[in-house]
């Protein structure tokens, strides 16, 4: 486990440096078994009965207990084996922020969940993960700087 943050903003900044997040413009913050990550809805996430699509719901959790897991792993990249999601309350404004957070870490898999809540508190999502270690190795040519 990282001695210090610098692993953490390292994480942060590997996240904001993907490709896909210029689409998403999220904010993260990486700490000890634990990730937050938000963003603003917008309506070109909406689904045809206007309210968030659910694979919004599915990256930020994904996302965040992702991250809750890699912020104790700190020479590789971790995967996601499964996730699942629990749809709960739909959002059609305002802004969205996942927490995830370690549940149990393993020498190989970790299991970590995430709570996904809406402008107002409410609990819009849920989702718990299996993580593996990957044998991708974190260093600058994958943005971890």
């Amino acid at each position: 486990m990282p001695a210090d943050s610098e692993h953490w903003r390292k994480l942060e900044r590997l996240y904001l440096s993907a490709p896909i997040n210029d689409y998403y413009r999220p904010t993260v913050h990486i700490g000890e078994a634990a990730a937050e990550i938000a963003i603003e809805v917008r309506r070109d996430f909406f689904h045809a009965a206007h309210a968030v699509h659910g694979s919004i719901y599915f990256k930020l959790l994904d996302d965040s207990a992702f991250f809750a897991v890699n912020s104790v792993v700190s020479d590789v990249f971790v995967l996601t084996a499964t996730f699942n999601v629990h749809l709960l309350r739909p959002v059609t404004e305002g802004r969205l922020t996942a927490k995830g957070r370690l549940i149990h870490p393993g020498p190989r898999q970790f299991l970590a969940g995430s709570e996904l809540f809406d402008s107002e508190g409410r609990m819009v999502g849920q989702g718990t993960g299996t993580f593996v270690r990957s044998r991708i190795a974190l260093g600058p040519e994958i943005g971890y700087v």
